[in-house]
């Protein structure tokens, strides 16, 4: 039997593994819209699904190398949608102010603060996230010791100096740090190739590939709650 490295910390992804994301983003664009509706009336009529696309592709030709940033991509688009309406474009900073605080409103799955509590007692936890989810904000902030972003390290997952970046925060080994994520490819499979342990989670919520596929071969295991990971670490006891 193999037996798996002693864990002594663990880094985990945030959208969709610690609350579900769709809603809200739902809310963020809810009350953005709101917000243009009111402030930046022009802007608002001409922000069409067509011509949101096509402003976006204009940011990702000229910032190729800042696409992974997905506030400076949404901010920006903000910003051109505005000067192309002949509203002011430095209401861009309010607009995205608007949008992120909303963001920052998640509905937590029930065993998220429970578990990170039993967590947070035995690790340094670290949050990677890809997205602009802050766990300040969202509540979390004191379970965590720090937080890694893509917008920050300037790449994104699967990209191993993200998880790079969460080991030298954690202050351990990528053989000693444990990945916990939804995404099969961005989470578990990128954190497997940069030498970190891997625990794929599927929340029952949500469409993922198949519980047998390959890809997560040599992790943790697949499990469909924190709670049902923290038992296979623990025990039942937790």
């Amino acid at each position: 039997m193999t037996v798996s490295p002693a864990i002594h910390a663990i880094t985990l992804d945030l959208d969709d593994t610690l609350w579900p994301m769709k809603p809200a983003l739902i809310e963020a664009e809810r009350a953005l819209s709101a917000w243009m509706a009111e402030r930046t009336p022009r802007a608002s009529a001409l922000l069409t699904p067509d011509t949101r696309a096509a402003l976006r592709a204009g940011v990702v030709a000229e910032h190729p190398h800042r696409r992974h940033d997905v506030s400076f991509m949404r901010h920006e688009l903000l910003r051109r949608a505005f000067a192309a309406a002949g509203d002011d474009p430095g209401l861009a900073d309010e607009a995205f102010d608007v949008f992120l605080a909303a963001r920052q409103r998640v509905t937590l799955y029930d065993d998220v603060v429970p578990v990170l509590a039993r967590w947070a007692a035995r690790y340094r936890l670290i949050a990677v996230t890809n997205g602009n989810a802050d766990v300040a904000r969202v509540g979390l902030g004191a379970y965590f010791s720090a937080s890694v972003s893509a917008h920050l390290i300037g790449a994104a997952k699967p990209e191993a100096r993200v998880f790079l970046a969460a080991c030298q925060a954690a202050g351990t080994e990528p053989v000693h740090t444990l990945h916990i994520g939804d995404d099969l490819d961005a989470d578990v499979v990128g954190a497997r190739n940069a030498g970190l342990q891997a625990a794929w989670v599927r929340r029952a919520d949500l469409k993922h590939p198949p519980h047998d596929d390959p890809r997560h071969a040599g992790t943790r295991g697949v499990f469909d709650s924190l709670a049902a990971l923290d038992a296979h670490l623990h025990g039942a006891g937790g």
